[in-house]
């Protein structure tokens, strides 16, 4: 009770001096400036009660009410919302590089990692090198075109796990099997082995730090809302998440220990896989990357691509339950495209547009990440009249871009035949759809996120029937989302595959 006593104390006397400073400032600037609109605030904590459990929903509700472009005081943090296309077009495309640096959150400041984070890095020499690395060497086609047989051996556990359950009739937590999977895909592509199987506890337990990273990163704190209370770190969150972090860069650590001393997989293909390629670059000193930093990346790269994509994989699972009409066109064009009996590859994809349409329209309606990254303009920025003032959190809500009336008919609806010879695509130039992000901090990850997505759901639904535990109807399914940094299913999504008739 002492210690919340001294911390509302500390509170009030760090706002008194900022409602003086703020409104001098204000005074000043009065006639310089027309801020986007937003709702009214309170003393102290502005509108931090307008957030609610789910934010993604909650300001996309005000955007309704206040516009697009909307104004919001968190706390001592003057925050401006995006949450149309257009809106995100001019801020992404239009005017990039002045959107281009982070809000750097208190949880990521753990061990230092926003130092050497290509999330989090500002834009910079040393974030642009980073970015060099993974488009050239950690994502280039080249190098996923020859690890493509890693990953196709890693679908084909999951089948063989789905296989065995199948006999057993027992269900599959497709999420966690789906996080397994892509765990073992990332692992493959960058270690060449595994780092679990579908049915390990060690796969749980990495899922657990990804995930509590994921839900740590995504709590409202205190110290992004009152910087002051930064140096205290008064929920303690930063402190929960060094030891995450920590866990993570120690697998990390000992994997390039291994392979610095000549003790890699006798399965690893050399000058294929990408630890290869990061160690190499540092002793051709072609790129600039320190061994000691590789953890960094590696702990950015593994820690998005996971919980993401997984998540991705069991929403789009979820609806193709909910809507078996859909599952069945699906299968039909796999089993006329791929054949019977025949393994899904990655070189299918392209020839596959209703799976590419199912993967869209899941992007659109269950982003695996509600809002962008947040962002920090640098300087005043000027955006359909209205300035977007230094220093202000930009957040881009492309959940409400996804269900957005304006664009997209029958928006609540998952309807993937929308998709259906549309040049839409999550590559960044189509702001109605930009689950990846764009301009110049799009995720670097999405070439191999691609493959991943459409391989993995591809395979399971043109191996297996499927079918929900406890018979339960497809319209009784629960549909709730559980907010972190990603947007997870809250309930979990049990199914049992059942064998195809031969």
């Amino acid at each position: 009770m002492d210690y919340l006593s001294f911390v509302l104390c500390l509170l009030l006397a760090w706002i008194t001096l900022y409602l003086i400073l703020s409104n001098v400032k204000k005074t000043s600037n009065s006639n310089a400036r027309i801020l986007p609109p937003g709702p009214p605030t309170i003393p102290i904590f502005g509108n931090l009660f307008s957030l609610g459990t789910k934010p993604h929903i909650s300001l996309t509700e005000l955007a309704n009410r206040y516009g697009p472009l909307m104004t919001l005081q968190l706390g001592g943090v003057t925050t401006v919302t995006i949450s149309s296309a257009a809106m995100a077009k001019e801020a992404l495309q239009r005017n990039d590089l002045l959107f281009s640096n982070r809000m750097v959150i208190d949880a990521v400041c753990a061990l230092n990692h926003h130092e050497n984070s290509i999330v989090w890095l500002p834009h910079s020499p040393k974030w642009r090198n980073l970015r060099k690395i993974c488009t050239s060497q950690v994502f280039a086609s080249s190098r996923l075109d020859a690890t493509q047989s890693l990953r196709r051996n890693k679908v084909k556990d999951i089948l063989s796990y789905a296989k065995k359950c199948s006999e057993e009739n027992t269900a599959v937590d497709i999420g966690q099997a789906a996080f397994t999977t892509t765990l073992n895909l990332l692992s493959s592509t960058f270690f060449s082995v595994d780092l679990s199987d579908p049915s390990s506890e060690k796969s749980r337990e990495f899922k657990a730090i990804v995930r509590s990273i994921m839900d740590e990163g995504g709590k409202p704190n205190f110290a992004d809302y009152f910087p002051f209370l930064k140096k205290i770190d008064p929920q303690g969150i930063r402190r929960r998440m060094s030891v995450h972090f920590q866990k993570m860069i120690d697998v990390f650590n000992s994997m390039i220990d291994q392979r610095l001393k000549g003790n890699g997989p006798s399965s690893s293909i050399q000058s294929n896989d990408v630890l290869d390629a990061l160690l190499g670059i540092n002793q051709e000193k072609t790129e600039d990357i320190e061994p000691s930093k590789i953890p960094n990346l590696l702990l950015d790269l593994f820690a998005a691509g996971t919980d993401t994509s997984s998540s991705t994989l069991e929403w789009a699972m979820t609806e193709l339950l909910r809507n078996p009409e859909t599952l069945k066109k699906a299968q039909q064009e796999l089993r006329e495209t791929v054949g019977k009996g025949n393994p899904v590859e990655e070189s299918d994809i392209t020839k596959l547009p209703y799976l590419q349409a199912i993967v869209k329209e899941t992007f659109r309606l269950h982003p695996a990440v509600p809002f962008l990254v947040p962002r920090k303009v640098h300087s005043d920025v000027k955006l359909f009249g209205f300035t977007v003032p230094e220093n202000a959190q930009v957040l881009v809500n492309v959940w409400a871009i996804g269900r957005d009336p304006n664009i997209w008919e029958n928006p609540s609806s998952f309807e993937p035949e929308r998709f259906l010879g549309s040049k839409i695509d999550v590559k960044g130039s189509d702001f109605e759809l930009i689950p990846f992000g764009a301009g110049r901090r799009i995720c670097p990850g999405l070439p191999l996120a691609i493959r991943m997505i459409h391989l993995m759901l591809g395979s399971l639904i043109h191996g297996f029937d499927w079918k929900l535990e406890d018979e339960i109807s497809p319209e009784k399914m629960d549909m709730e989302e559980s907010f972190a940094f990603t947007l997870e299913k809250a309930q979990r999504l049990r199914a049992i595959p059942v064998m195809k008739a031969s």
